[in-house]
């Protein structure tokens, strides 16, 4: 045991009464809803990234944070995984998520940064065995380190995309040996600054070929989990190719891994793209290919991913209802991609972050299951399309009627509509009823 956190003890849930700072006010494990203890639905993770190897530095200063891990050797990494499982006992938390470069210092060679991850992952599977926490997925850095900088499967030097498979098989190995339930791959340099040294058609191919080769060694050594792709539009490259969920499943169809890979969707990058998170959920869920989510949000007033931990609890019924709607995230789950601002520098508030988080995600959840279960929502949409269940609207539905029939009923019926309230403001009414 360290002593970093020092004086905290395990968060619990005390009910809605609880004026403690350091209890679960909603989040309860073990409450049924729909059916379902509260803990699986929202199979909550704590992202390693933000949590131990964020050092609160901005484009303008460098780190606030003061941590006893920092440092780029073994022995720091070493006490970074006994602080981590140290906060995923506090918190409760059944899973975490971790990126190859946040877990071990990089070597010097390929071989010795392996070595490297698997040393840290036979400490990993240590403390899962003693602890019951579990690996929601597990992930390759394929963009901080300098050779990345014109992309990795993207990248103009094919021994770069080569770095990169062999990169993405070490940590699918460490994945699959953990028992992860997912392997995620975020192109975070896959796309360009500029198109005048750029063959867009070359870099699809290169980023197509090395999505089947995963998908095929992921048959090979029998990972039973799925294969996530993040979408991001932009940050760091100008145009990234993952853009948003539209975007990733136009590319999966074109190389024929629609029925293989489903996304991981995240808050603050569906923002990025223009969107709202429950659009990029709606789509995905319509598509098939709804996996994971990205829990946080951005500060509206910035205009970039900043991560912040998610608050606002009618947006996240907004996310669950088309989760639970969804029938759940499956092998999926709740990741905090989220980390705390640079004056946040004391231990506690690395606590602190993640109950707002998980308390917000409670509160959403069994909202959007009361809303669910109240039925009125539910029936307004179906009444909205009901139409459609007519004979003829059938009909042309299923390419029954061409164009020219379809015009000749309208001018023979001497069809005319008139506009319908789409009643937007009722709905929000309707939604904060149960927020």
């Amino acid at each position: 045991m360290s002593d970093f956190f020092k004086g905290l003890e395990k968060v619990k849930y005390e009910g809605p009464g609880s004026t403690s700072p350091f209890a679960f006010r909603h989040y309860n494990p073990d409450e049924m809803v729909m059916g379902k203890r509260m803990e699986d639905h929202l199979r909550f993770a704590v992202a390693y990234w933000h949590s131990f190897a964020w050092e609160g530095g901005d484009p303008f200063g460098g780190r606030t944070f003061d941590r006893p891990w920092y440092g780029d050797d073994m022995e720091h990494a070493r006490l970074k995984a006994e602080v981590a499982f140290e906060l995923f006992g506090l918190l409760g938390t059944p899973y975490f998520c971790f990126h190859d470069a946040d877990v071990r210092p990089e070597g010097s060679t390929y071989a010795e940064s392996t070595k490297r991850l698997n040393e840290i992952a036979d400490i990993f599977e240590k403390k899962m065995s003693e602890t019951g926490v579990k690996l929601l997925w597990g992930t390759a850095n394929l963009f901080s380190n300098r050779r990345y900088m014109a992309g990795a499967s993207t990248n103009p030097d094919p021994d770069v995309f080569a770095y990169s498979a062999a990169t993405i098989k070490a940590n699918m190995d460490v994945t699959h040996r953990l028992g992860g339930e997912n392997y995620v791959l975020w192109g975070g340099r896959e796309g360009y600054e500029t198109l005048l040294n750029t063959n867009m058609g070359q870099e699809f191919d290169q980023m197509g070929r090395m999505l089947n080769l995963v998908v095929e060694y992921k048959h090979k050594i029998g990972f039973k989990g799925t294969i996530l792709v993040e979408p991001k539009p932009q940050e760091p490259s100008k145009h990234q190719y993952d853009f948003d969920a539209a975007t990733c499943f136009a590319f999966l169809q074109k190389y024929g891994l629609e029925n293989e890979v489903k996304l991981n969707i995240e808050v603050g990058h569906a923002f990025l793209a223009g969107h709202t998170f429950e659009h990029e959920l709606a789509y995905a869920a319509s598509q098939g290919i709804l996996g994971s989510i990205d829990m946080n949000r951005n500060d509206l007033q910035s205009g970039w991913d900043t991560d912040h931990f998610p608050n606002m609890v009618p947006e996240v019924a907004l996310a669950y209802y088309h989760i639970l709607k969804n029938g759940g995230l499956h092998t999926g789950g709740t990741n905090f991609d989220a980390k705390l601002r640079r004056q946040s520098i004391d231990p506690e508030d690395l606590v602190l972050g993640h109950i707002l988080g998980i308390e917000t995600c409670a509160r959403g959840l069994k909202a959007a299951a009361a809303l669910i279960e109240d039925g009125t929502y539910d029936q307004f949409l179906a009444d909205r399309y009901a139409d459609w269940n007519s004979a003829e609207a059938q009909a042309m539905l299923k390419g029954e009627r061409s164009l020219d029939e379809i015009a000749a009923r309208v001018e023979r019926d001497h069809i005319e509509p008139e506009p319908r309230s789409g009643k937007q403001e009722y709905l929000e009414n309707l939604i904060n009823r149960f927020c």
